[in-house]
This record gives structure tokens, sequence and C-alpha cells, in this order.
């Protein structure tokens, strides 16, 4: 994925600021999306159920229809260009919801590689990023548990080595009964569009 200079530079400066490591420009080459997934997709597809672990250790249950609204997003901690900025997406959606008071809600980062991201990796990365860790969990687990809910979710994952992963680069946003709703790909959609929706579907009765 080629990115204009002005979002390399803000980048690079980003991840100088918190301390995050900055790896060789091409150590993250996303997968070429496949028809129609670009942008903004409305769905209406029933969400996985999965167990994987947290940033603590411990095992981290996910069952849809929790009531909850929940956005799902695939990273990996040591990605130098649209991982973090994705973290940093929903960085800003988490300081908008707590602003708003709404608490009925999860954001789950789940990594695109178990080999180099286990608890205390994640639990370090996503500490850069100041989240609220009762609401966002960044997740991991054995390569098989995740290779499953990559397949669940449609995210396509490659280890080409030298930690260079590529990877679907999908958002999912779940409703309270478990469905799917809106897909987001790459990395051109924007926090306030994001909110909108959760904002509509927190509306529904």
């Amino acid at each position: 994925m080629i990115f204009k200079r002005q979002s390399n530079v803000w980048l690079a400066g980003f991840l100088i600021a918190t301390g995050l490591p900055t790896l060789p420009a091409l150590a993250h080459l996303p997968i070429p999306p496949k028809k129609g997934e670009i942008g903004r997709k409305e769905v209406k597809t029933p969400a996985p159920s999965f167990t994987l672990t947290d940033q603590n250790g411990k095992p981290f249950h996910f069952k849809p229809a929790s009531g909850k609204l929940v956005l799902v997003n695939f990273i990996y901690t040591t990605c130098p260009d649209v991982c973090p900025l994705f973290t940093a997406k929903l960085a800003a959606i988490q300081r908008t919801l707590a602003g708003e008071q709404r608490e009925n809600y999860l954001l789950l980062s789940i990594t695109t590689d178990p080999t180099r991201d286990t608890p205390v990796k994640i639990k370090e990365y996503g500490e850069a990023f100041k989240p609220d860790f009762r609401r966002w969990h960044f997740l991991t687990g054995s390569p098989k548990d995740l290779a499953r809910v990559w397949k669940d979710f449609g995210v396509r994952v490659q280890d080409l080595g030298n930690g260079q992963i590529q990877h679907t680069n999908l958002t999912t946003l779940i409703d309270g009964k478990g469905f799917r709703r809106v897909d987001y790909y790459g990395d051109k959609w924007q926090e306030k569009e994001v909110l909108k929706d959760l904002r509509r579907l927190a509306g529904e009765k």
C-alpha cells in the first residue's frame, strides 16, 4: 500500500512520540482487497463466538448477542504503518465514547502475529494508546485458535517471515444482537463515520 508523504511523516512522528518500534517501511504488506473490500460496507451476518487470550494472559470468551456494540479490528504489534494508525483511530473513538459517557460497548484488537505477540507484548503495545482496558481488549492466542477466528471473520493472513505479515485490513462493527452490521476495509475510513454507526445502532430497539 502506498501512502502519501504527509501520512508517512505524521505516522513516523506518532511512532517516535509513543515509543513504538519504527521498522522498515515495507514490513507490513496488506493483502490486496477482494472486490467490494474497499471503504464502508453495510452487512448483516452472524458474528462468531471465540475464546482467545487477553493482554493480562487470561482467557477471553467472546459471545455475540451480548447486548453490547463491539468494534473489532486486526493488527500486529510490530507493524510500522497502518496498524498503529488503526489503533490510534480506535483510541480516538474510545475517548469520544467516554466523553459521551457510553459504557455499553467493547473494542477488540486481535493480533495477526501469534508467534511474536505475547500477552506481555500486546499489553505494552496497547498501553502506548492509553486505553480503558475495561472495555478495550488486545487479544492473542495459539496459531490454531487465531486461524479459526481469522477465517470466521474473513481475514486472510500470511506470515512472510522476517516480521513481515500480510493481512486483510478489516475493522467490523457488531450490534447487540450479534450481527456484523458494518465492515470498514482499508485505512480511509474516519472515526466520525464509525461513531455515527455506533450511535445509530445504539438507538435500535
